[in-house]
């Protein structure tokens, strides 16, 4: 005996109707006024278009046999042996949203919305440069994990297009060719600007001296980035910041951790995650990242205060660290007091709402002099 499933696949359930009718001797307006409904709804159920429902199956049953349940089941049987080309549609976008978060690339003009999924492929691609999704795959076989977890770990979709954008962005941003020892300089030159927020400005025109391109792209949602050091080419390396949180030493620690990238010559020849959960109660101890995480983070708080200076204050005024004492050893340091509010906050010597008065925000001074993506600010014809 024939499966619902073998009976479908030959015979639809408008095949049988049209047998049952001849048997009878009934035409379709016949089994419509012994149905009571509209010819036009047997006609489109005999032509396949109409789905049988529960209460249409009933009405079959009750006027042709054997049961509702035998027309729910061929019905169904064969709809699902029919050429799914709408799923195959949903198939193609989901490969496309494993890719990438289209979504919010649209949103943020990244890419052009279309309602043709070849299109929006296409468009996915040349955003990537790429001729096919396994070719975006295939460039971050290996890039630096986050978070102490072993290393080759694949990029979030959200990752993944943030570091490309960042990349696309950096191009059009002028800077003098790198060579190695360039960071050194440009920290020495960079110095003097830690002392007052406005003086956040200067640092694209410092680093572009040196040959470090620096640009601001907003975090996309679902991810926690900070900053990432990228390449353009082996003279041409990128500090790119999100600005995810709005805070002087937060800005200061995020940038001189990429620049402890960029000296160390991470990311060249291998992907490098972007970073995550940098500052903050929900930063990962420095003691469990990777290797070459933690010498980025190491570069970065010796830049900032020396370790040597940091460890004596925190001994000779533990616990009482009081707003004035922390205004003086700023000032004998040369920075900004949110810098000493966000260096002792990060070694757990005071907790995470003591002075924050001190955490001045400098995002708008930066996306003023910085080539920035985001917060409304869109970039045309980035390529």
């Amino acid at each position: 005996m024939l499966t619902y499933e073998q009976l479908a696949e030959t015979f639809p359930p408008g095949d049988v109707i049209k047998e049952e009718l001849e048997e009878r001797g009934w035409t379709q307006r016949d089994l419509a006024e012994v149905m009571g409904i509209q010819p036009s709804v047997v006609s489109a159920v005999i032509k396949g278009t109409k789905t049988i429902s529960l209460d249409l199956a009933r009405n079959l049953a009750a006027a042709l046999g054997p049961s509702a349940q035998y027309w729910i089941n061929m019905d169904t049987a064969y709809r699902l042996n029919m050429p799914a080309e709408r799923h195959d549609t949903t198939v193609q976008k989901a490969e496309l949203y494993g890719i990438a978060p289209v979504n919010e690339m649209i949103k943020r003009g990244w890419i052009e919305s279309s309602n043709n999924v070849d299109v929006l492929r296409t468009r996915v691609l040349q955003f990537f440069e790429k001729a096919t999704i396994e070719d975006i795959d295939a460039e971050e076989m290996a890039c630096a994990a986050r978070k102490g977890t072993h290393y080759g770990e694949k990029l979030t979709p959200g990752q993944r297009a943030w570091l490309r954008r960042v990349k696309l962005v950096a191009r059009s941003v002028g800077a003098n060719k790198y060579v190695d020892g360039n960071v050194d300089k440009a920290i020495r030159a960079l110095k003097p600007l830690m002392a007052s927020p406005e003086e956040v400005r200067n640092i694209p025109r410092v680093l572009a001296e040196y040959g470090i391109r620096l640009v601001i792209v907003e975090h996309l949602q679902q991810t926690r980035i900070d900053g990432a050091c990228v390449w353009v080419d082996e003279h041409s390396p990128v500090v790119s910041l999100s600005m995810r949180y709005d805070r002087l030493d937060y800005f200061w620690f995020t940038l001189l951790h990429e620049l402890g990238h960029i000296a160390n010559r991470d990311g060249l020849t291998v992907l490098l995650a972007p970073d995550s959960d940098l500052v903050g109660d929900q930063a990962t101890n420095t003691s469990e990242k990777p290797p070459i995480e933690q010498a980025a983070d190491k570069f970065a708080e010796e830049n900032l205060i020396s370790p040597s200076e940091m460890d004596n204050f925190i001994a000779r005024v533990r616990p009482l660290f009081s707003k004035a004492k922390i205004l003086g050893f700023a000032l004998r340091q040369g920075v900004h007091p949110g810098i000493v509010i966000g260096q002792l906050q990060h070694r757990g010597a005071i907790n995470w709402s003591h002075s924050r008065e001190f955490l001045v925000k400098v995002r708008d001074v930066i996306i003023g002099a910085a080539l920035t993506d985001g917060w409304g600010q869109v970039l045309p014809n980035i390529a």
